[in-house]
This record gives structure tokens, C-alpha cells and sequence, in this order.
């Protein structure tokens, strides 16, 4: 007679189900709670024209909104355009010709772009609609930018997969930081042309868009390889959660960092999702205006990983040279 199976006790798979069902909470809370709780808070915009204008203006917004705008005041049209295109507001009102205009960017965030059109016509009152320019459109194959809020995804599971992969069947740490490196190349290579060749996402210089993309997948992979190596198994999964669970929800590439619930969408830029998607919209669209904070915050992880790896060669190498003094120290006659 064959063996019965051992079953496995229900309090097991009691505390097997409470953990999926925590799991799942989880994953819920990191992806829905950034959408539901979005709203427009402290959005740089610029208010240009007259001071006398400017004032007026500036009170209606603080007054209607509170708390909605951080706003720059300057003296003209050309100003307002320069804050935009170094990417310091998202937009502007601009009062400068005696009747307002609005200037906006929506490959900057057609979400912030769609509520300051609200906001214009709002202060417009019954007049005649609020004129509006857009200084820095989106690309016409994609006028709603969905193809590059659906690259984030994309962008984060590379790092992500490419570290699991490389882990499972790469042997040797500088091998598999080697094979991260290569990945991050061809990757961004590949992912970068489907985004501005097939789907028309993005625009600008391919090489530099290809650069931004390929830095953000190796800040992603180098990290969790540097975790893993350190911390074997619990790392993988710790680098893993952390790129996935908290740094792809707030990137604030579907929208804007600074319509995520307040404080988090700072914290989504210093995450490799975050600091990537906003690199990739100022290489794309900007000519690189405003790139320099987010190529050293993506640097910064890439150094971070490399540091892990580092340090657990070190303990690794350590550990066999401790055990080498330990025998040395046995005595002869016991070694006999």
C-alpha cells in the first residue's frame, strides 16, 4: 500500500489564507489609495501681466482654491514661457495683452494641463472662453499621453525582472551586476524605441531618452541585486516591494507628483520609478530643462547597489578568512 500524503494542519492554512488576503489589502491600498486621494494642491503656475492684474488674479485663485497653486508672479509673456520650458511651473494666466490666456504644457501633465483649463474658464466667468496655448504639446499619435504613463509599469518590472532572473541563474555577484548593466542597455534600447518610433509617446533625441530610461532600469535592478546579495531571499523581495508597491504607485507618471496626496509625491521622486518617468519627460520634451535632480537621485541608487554588492563580497570574503585563523589556532596534538 502506497504511503498516505501528509496533510497539512488547518491552522496552516488558516494563516496562509490571512497572509494573501493581507497581501492582496496591500497591493490594493499602494495602487488605488495615490488615484482616489489625487487632487490639485501647491501647483507651480506663474501669473504674468500688470501688477494691479496680477494681484487681482492671484487673490481670486487663493481665494477660490486655497492651498491649489504656488504661484510666481512675473512681468510678461516671455517669462511665464521661460518658467515653463525650464519646467519651474506647470503653466501660466497670462495678463499681459489687457485680456487673459492661458499657457499650458501638457506633455508636462495633461491632467494639471485639463485643471488649469477649468480653473482659467472658472475665473473667466460668463465672458467669452478663456483663450489657451499650448507651449509644449504632447505628440499628435498620442495626445493623451497614455503611452508614456503606461511605460512606468513597464520601466519598474524590467529592473525588477531582470534582478530576479539574473539571481536565479547568474552565478557570481559581479557576473550578475555585469548582466544588469548590459540589460539596462538593451532594454532602455528596445523599450524606448516601441515608446517614440511604433506608439509616438515621446519625442526629442532617441539616444538621450534611451539614456534616461536606461539609467532608471539600473538604478532599479542594481538595487535589489545589492539587496539580494546582502540580504539573500528577504532582500530580493524588500527591493522588489519597495520598487513596485510604493515606488511605481507614486511616481506620479499617470498624472503629477504634486497631485498625489500631499508630501508622498516628494517622496515618489527620490524612488528610481518616480525620478526615471520625471527624467524621461524632460529629456523627451524639455531638451533635459530640470534633468540634473533626477539623474543624481537615479546615480545615487545605482551607487547605493554597487555599495551592497560591495559590502557582502567583503563579509564573504571575511568569513572564510576567519575561519582559516580558527584552524590555524587548533592544536597539533588534537588536530592528530
Amino acid at each position: 500500500m502506497a504511503p498516505t500524503a501528509t496533510r497539512s494542519p488547518w491552522p496552516r492554512i488558516g494563516a496562509i489564507v490571512l497572509l494573501l488576503t493581507a497581501l492582496l489589502s496591500v497591493i490594493m491600498i499602494a495602487f488605488a489609495w495615490p488615484a482616489t486621494r489625487s487632487s490639485v494642491h501647491d501647483i507651480p503656475i506663474a501669473v504674468a501681466g500688470p501688477p494691479a492684474a496680477t494681484a487681482q488674479v492671484t487673490q481670486q485663485l487663493s481665494a477660490k482654491r486655497p492651498g491649489a497653486f504656488d504661484i510666481t508672479v512675473v512681468d510678461g509673456t516671455a517669462a511665464a514661457e521661460r518658467l515653463i520650458l525650464d519646467r519651474e511651473v506647470y503653466g501660466a494666466i497670462d495678463l499681459s495683452s489687457g485680456h487673459p490666456q492661458l499657457i499650458i504644457a501638457s506633455a508636462a501633465s495633461p491632467a494639471i494641463a485639463t485643471a488649469l483649463q477649468q480653473v482659467a474658464q472658472a475665473l473667466g466667468g460668463t465672458e467669452a472662453a478663456v483663450p489657451v496655448r499650448d507651449l509644449v504639446p504632447l505628440p499628435t499619435d498620442d495626445p493623451r499621453g497614455a503611452g508614456l504613463a503606461a511605460g512606468a509599469l513597464p520601466l519598474v518590472l524590467g529592473g525588477i525582472v531582470a534582478a530576479g532572473l539574473l539571481t536565479s541563474l547568474v552565478a557570481g555577484a559581479a557576473r550578475r551586476l555585469a548582466g544588469a548593466a548590459a540589460f539596462a542597455v538593451t532594454g532602455a534600447l528596445a523599450l524606448t524605441a516601441i515608446l517614440q518610433f511604433w506608439l509616438g509617446s515621446v519625442e526629442g533625441s532617441y539616444w538621450l531618452n534611451a539614456g534616461a530610461v536606461a539609467l532608471g532600469i539600473a538604478a532599479t535592478a542594481l538595487t535589489i541585486l545589492g539587496l539580494e546579495s546582502l540580504l539573500g531571499a528577504a532582500g530580493l523581495g524588500l527591493g522588489a516591494a519597495t520598487m513596485m508597491l510604493v515606488g511605481n504607485p507614486l511616481s506620479g507618471l499617470a498624472s503629477a507628483p504634486e497631485m498625489l496626496p500631499s508630501g508622498w509625491g516628494t517622496v515618489g521622486q527620490y524612488l528610481p520609478p518616480g525620478a526615471a518617468g520625471s527624467l524621461l519627460r524632460s529629456t523627451a520634451f524639455f531638451d533635459g530643462h530640470a534633468a540634473a535632480p533626477h539623474v543624481w537621485v537615479l546615480l545615487g541608487w545605482v551607487a547605493l547597489g554597487l555599495a551592497l554588492a560591495g559590502l557582502a563580497a567583503v563579509r564573504t570574503t571575511r568569513r572564510p578568512a576567519e575561519g582559516e585563523r580558527a584552524d590555524d589556532k587548533i592544536p597539533v596534538a588534537a588536530a592528530a
